[in-house]
């Protein structure tokens, strides 16, 4: 057996014989290697060239169905119908799609009303015709989620996309001393369908049983349980008006039967005007 080694990804694989002094494409990465009589890549200029990072970063298609991560930081939607997005997502697509900014009313009265009161800040576009949208969210991490049947709560800030046929409602947080987390709000998703949702690195999810409840970070918090409702507790003191508080006078509370999703970042979240 002779020793494949590409010089694009690093992989080794053993080969069969027939393949010394002959060029093959790499498994992995799909780059050119040249394989040595002695089964060791051969000189060869291809390395870093224009058609080396071309099969490195080149497009895949998985078959994965809609929604497919192309990478852990790019979202491929194969469309054939209509997604929502976050407003400004978009990074390209091929095809025939059409983007529409979420109108005023597009979701009722009620659902305005709770945008206002909540200082909900981002705004969703509706992608519709059929053609394949890749989407980002500043480099952040992707991780796809298939609803059956289930709901969610997601912080607004960490949805990236979600199908049509989803349901969604804003959450409201109970006590005013919600609001002063960061302008946290979430996003209540349920019912059968695709959603992603973004985080700084990767994710943790910790359980949430009856005798054991979890405290988190608002600004570091990214999902739930739809079946857990959050408290909000609070520290502060007068130690935290002259800034010599511990810095974690806000925290929630999850406590009941589900889990939660936190990220490895205390992320800032800024309200539109």
């Amino acid at each position: 057996m002779l020793m494949l080694k590409c010089d694009g990804c690093g992989l080794t694989r053993e080969i069969p014989d027939k393949f010394a002094n002959k060029s093959v494409n790499c498994p992995k990465c799909k780059s050119r290697v040249n394989i040595g009589a002695a089964g060791q890549p051969a000189k060869s200029n291809n390395r870093y060239s224009i058609s080396d990072f071309i099969n490195r970063t080149a497009q895949k298609d998985r078959g994965q169905g809609l929604f497919e991560l192309e990478s852990n930081r790019l979202l491929e939607i194969n469309l054939n119908g209509m997604v929502w997005t976050k407003m400004g997502s978009m990074v390209a697509y091929l095809g025939s799609i059409k983007f529409t900014r979420e109108g005023v009313l597009e979701h009722g009265v009620a659902k305005l009303l709770k945008r206002a009161v909540t200082g909900e800040g981002t705004t969703l576009t509706k992608a519709e015709g059929k053609g394949t949208l890749y989407l980002a969210d500043f480099g952040k991490k992707i991780s796809i989620i298939n609803l059956q049947g289930e709901s969610i709560c997601v912080n607004g800030n960490d949805l990236l996309a979600f199908e049509g046929d989803i349901d969604w409602d804003i959450k409201m947080i109970k006590k005013v001393s919600g609001m002063l987390a960061g302008g946290l709000f979430n996003v209540n998703l349920s019912g059968n369908g695709m959603i992603a949702i973004t985080t700084h690195y990767d994710p943790l999810t910790l359980k949430v049983a009856a005798n054991r409840p979890i405290i988190t970070d608002p600004n570091a918090t990214v999902a739930w349980s739809g079946s857990l409702t959050p408290e909000i507790k609070t520290d502060i003191s007068f130690k935290t008006f002259m800034g010599r508080g511990s810095g974690e006078s806000i925290q929630m509370k999850f406590a009941g039967q589900g889990f939660v999703v936190v990220q490895p970042c205390e992320e800032t979240y800024f309200q539109s005007s």
